[in-house]
This record gives C-alpha cells, sequence and structure tokens, in this order.
C-alpha cells in the first residue's frame, strides 16, 4: 500500500515508547493487570468522558479514574475501536481497586489494562512518556545522522551504487534491490529473503514503475518481511526497494537520502566531468575544505542554502533536499550556525560533533544545502530558507555564513525565505579599511557581544524579536546590549551611532 499524506501527518515527529518501558519506571508503581505489554504508545491522553471514542486519535494510553464509567464492557469496546494502545486506570477517588468487570473485558478485547496507584499523578505518567519519548527520538536522531554519513561516504567509493545499497541495507539490517524498468534486480545488497518476500518486494516495485504522475513510494508487508519501495528521480524507470524484519520511524529518512544519491548516481547520459564533480560535492559533504575540491567541484556558481524546520527532527531534510533538486544534505544538531560559518572543513565536523552530546530534544535542525546556482530556490510548505548569494567553489566559505545570517533574519521576521542582499553604500568603501576600522571600534567586544549587538541592530532594537531570533531570554538581550553600550562607550539610543556600529559589524564578517 502506499502512504498518504494524512497517514504521514497522523503520525508523531517522536518514536512511540514500548509500554514495557513504562511499566519499567518503577518510580511510577504502575502495574498490568490485562493484555499484552509489547505495544506501542504514541502519545497520553486523559478523558472522564462516557464514551472517548470520538476524542481519541488511536496510539493513545488513555488514562481515566472512571467517573463515567457504567458499562465497563462496552466502555472497553469503543476504547478498542478508537485504536487505543493501552488504557490506564487511576485507582481513588472513585474506585479503591480497578472493577473486576474492566479487567475481564480488557483481558477479553487484548486491550492492556495498567492500574495507576493513588500516589502517582496521570500528570507523571504522561511527563515519564514524554521523557521516554525523548530519549528514543535522540537515538533516532544520531542513527538517523550516522546512516546520512554513511551513505554519503558509500557514494564516494569507486563502486558507488553497489556501495550504497550495501551502506543502505546494514543500516537497516535487510536487503536493499535496484531494480530496472522490466523489473528485474539489477543490484541486490544484504542477506537474502525468502523467495515469497523477494517476489512481493518485486512487485510492489512494479506498482511504482516510470507513469508519469504515479506515486514515489509505496510500502507493504511479504513473507514475513516489512516491505518499501521507492521511485528514483532520474526518469528512466529505476526503483530502490527495501526488505527488513520490522520499521523504525527514521528507516524512510535514510532509505529518502539513498533514493537521492542513488537518483544521482544513475542518471542517464552522465559523462567522466559528472562524475568526477559528483565525487567533489560528495567530499564536500563529508566534511572537506572547499580548496581541496575545487578542481573537481567546478567554478559554478552554487548556492548555499541554510533551512530550518521540517517536523523538528531531520527526518524531512531528504524531502526537502529532493525538492531543492540536491543530494547534498548536511545537519546540524545545535540548531545553529553549521561549522561556525565554514562549508565543510574540520570546523564543521567539529561543530557537529559538540551538538551531538548536548542538543536540546526540542531544538529545531537546521539543515545545510548545496545546489547550482541556477537551481530555484522557492518557498518550501514547513521550512524556513535562508540563502546566501552566489558564489564560486572557492568562496563557498562566505556564501554560508551568508546563508546562515539570512536565516536567522527570515526567523526573527517570521518570513519563510530571505536572500542575501549584497552590495549598498558598504560596497564603495575598500573592504581591507573597513574590516581595519570594524577590528579597532569592535575590539572591546567579546562573544557572544558582539552576535547579540548584529542581531539587535537588524531587528531595529526589538528585545522580544531578538530574544527569539538568538533563543535566549529578552532580559538577557537587554543586559548584554548594556554592557555593549559600556564596553564601546557609545550611545546606542543614537541612530548615526547605530550605522556605524552596524557597518562595522557587516564588513568584519564580510
Amino acid at each position: 500500500m502506499t502512504m498518504t499524506s494524512a497517514e504521514l501527518a497522523a503520525t508523531p515527529p517522536a518514536p512511540p515508547v514500548s509500554l514495557t518501558a513504562l511499566l519499567a519506571r518503577r518510580d511510577l508503581g504502575l502495574r498490568l493487570l490485562a493484555g499484552p505489554e509489547d505495544v506501542s504508545i504514541h502519545w497520553v491522553h486523559t478523558s472522564e468522558m462516557a464514551d472517548p471514542y470520538p476524542y481519541l486519535l488511536g496510539g493513545e494510553l488513555l488514562m481515566t479514574a472512571g467517573v463515567q464509567l457504567t458499562d465497563p464492557a462496552r466502555y472497553v469496546e469503543r476504547v478498542v475501536a478508537a485504536g487505543a494502545a493501552a488504557l490506564g486506570f487511576g485507582v481513588a477517588p472513585v474506585y479503591d481497586t480497578v472493577p473486576e468487570e474492566l479487567v475481564e473485558a480488557c483481558a477479553r478485547q487484548g486491550l492492556p489494562l495498567v492500574e495507576v496507584p493513588p500516589k502517582t499523578p496521570f500528570t507523571a505518567v504522561a511527563r515519564a512518556l514524554w521523557r521516554l519519548m525523548a530519549e528514543a527520538r535522540l537515538h533516532e536522531l544520531r542513527r538517523v545522522t550516522e546512516a546520512q554519513q554513511s551513505l554519503a561516504a558509500a557514494a564516494a567509493r569507486p563502486a558507488p551504487v553497489p556501495a550504497v545499497l550495501g551502506a543502505l541495507a546494514s543500516r537497516l539490517g535487510g536487503r536493499a534491490v535496484l531494480f530496472g524498468p522490466d523489473g528485474t534486480e539489477s543490484v541486490a545488497a544484504g542477506r537474502e529473503v525468502p523467495a515469497d518476500a523477494a517476489r512481493a518486494l518485486r512487485e510492489l516495485a512494479g506498482v511504482l514503475g516510470p507513469r508519469p504522475g504515479g506515486p514515489a513510494s509505496a510500502s507493504g508487508d511479504g513473507g514475513g518481511l516489512r516491505l518499501a519501495a521507492y521511485a528514483l528521480g532520474g526518469g528512466d524507470g529505476l526503483t530502490l526497494g527495501v526488505a527488513t524484519e520490522r520499521r523504525g520511524p527514521g528507516d524512510h529518512t535514510v532509505a529518502g537520502v539513498a533514493v537521492v544519491l542513488l537518483s544521482l548516481l544513475t542518471a542517464p547520459h552522465r559523462g567522466a566531468e559528472a562524475t568526477v564533480r559528483d565525487g567533489a560535492l560528495v567530499r564536500l559533504l563529508l566534511g572537506a575544505a572547499p580548496a581541496q575540491v575545487v578542481g573537481g567541484l567546478g567554478a559554478g556558481p552554487w548556492t548555499v542554502v541554510h533551512a530550518r524546520g521540517g517536523d523538528g527532527t531531520p527526518f524531512a531534510a531528504a524531502s526537502l533536499a529532493a525538492a531543492l533538486g540536491t543530494p547534498l544534505v548536511d545537519t546540524d544538531g545545535d540548531g545553529g550556525e553549521a561549522g561556525g560559518g565554514k562549508t565543510g572543513g574540520a570546523d564543521a565536523g567539529e561543530a557537529r560533533g559538540k551538538a551531538g552530546g548536548g542538543r536540546r530534544d526540542d531544538t529545531p535542525v537546521t539543515v545545510r544545502l548545496l545546489l547550482p546556482a541556477s537551481a530555484p530556490v522557492t518557498e518550501q510548505p514547513g521550512w524556513t530558507l535562508g540563502v546566501g548569494a552566489p558564489a564560486g567553489a572557492e568562496e563557498l566559505a562566505a556564501a554560508d555564513a551568508q546563508a546562515a545570517r539570512a536565516l536567522r533574519r527570515a526567523e526573527a521576521t517570521r518570513t519563510p525565505l530571505v536572500r542575501h542582499r549584497p552590495g549598498g553604500i558598504a560596497a564603495l568603501v575598500d573592504p581591507a579599511e573597513a574590516a581595519a576600522h570594524s577590528r579597532a571600534l569592535l575590539a572591546p567586544l567579546t562573544e557572544p557581544l558582539g552576535e547579540t549587538l548584529r542581531t539587535w541592530l537588524s531587528l531595529h532594537g526589538s528585545w522580544d524579536r531578538t530574544a527569539t531570533a538568538m533563543d535566549i531570554h529578552r532580559n538577557t538581550v537587554r543586559q548584554r546590549i548594556t554592557r555593549c553600550a559600556a564596553l564601546l562607550d557609545r550611545d546606542l539610543d543614537d541612530p548615526n551611532v547605530r550605522m556605524e556600529l552596524w557597518f562595522a559589524l557587516t564588513s568584519a564578517s564580510g
């Protein structure tokens, strides 16, 4: 079957948590009275309605104290029909014990029934579940990031297509197959699967086919395995098939990265020049400095894009890259300027490494993309974009910094897309003289004071918008700006002072 947009919208951004993990929390004192414990919970909902069916989405741990529980059998039937994953029953203040009729009804229906002791508030159960989900989400984010790096490295090998398929099969723990337009296996990697599963996977890939406007992906089951198929974007009818024992929340994203890479690697009419260029692009994605790959990358010009949004995870990064027509995606875990304003290089890798351990789970993921300047960059639903000026390969570091600043301004002004605005009066001043003046004027300022002053000036002295753009408290903004005024010995309410400082700040960063 094909996954529809409605199904995708109904799926929460965080991985589900097993009821077993929740029951293992001894501080909650939960006890399973009926049903299996190996069920997945997507969220928690509390309701004292006599019939909660209209208010359930499915996959919930439904919490109730039985205020209006008059017919336990009918109540359980409605909860099961709504697709709830489990029922949590709070003992006290209505009931001293869980009603036996409710236990029997849940046992008949196979609905897990959890006893919640009097000293455990429902909010404590919900909070524990959110924490478990956050831990699972962080684990999944790291797994997807590692898989993306592995696939990109495979794409840079001498035989890239088999290498990418092998990396994909290894990361997903199954089999990856590249099907030709006629449904025959072109290349395969990973462990063998039963004949009926292989046949079902080939049939699923045939559902996609080369038809214009047809589905881009499909999923199903066969031979006891989870199956998925993806149409490649080369326009030659190739499809990618994947067979695994289970399907994790991030597997679709990992497969999406492989699809983008395979579409590039199998594109028709690829000459030697294109192969060299693609290899240089992948090396740049892996962290090589632009100077190291400029020979194969070509003169350009290129466009650097910073994006923030999606569903708050990198799971949508592959889809964004496909929409913009590039396989070059780099996610920055700390939600800030990737690599400290440098495209690739050791600094970028170090920044991502540091981000891996301290990133807040609710921080949106920043995605960096590199694409030819001739490719149009348009607004993307659910994303905020910052676009750098077109640049040659040797100027990508500056373009990366421009895109990062444009993204910050887009977020502060709540604009879906902001492009770097070059030139102006500042372009009439000698850059070396302007930089020297900036260094002398701004010497007393250390970070984060300089960046706070820059953001505050760019937002016309707005405390609230600056706090939003920098993800800090507005009082922190006031303290930093007051400190800047004291160190510079300038009146920041004077428009002439603000103009001079803005010129200095922009001249210092390029």
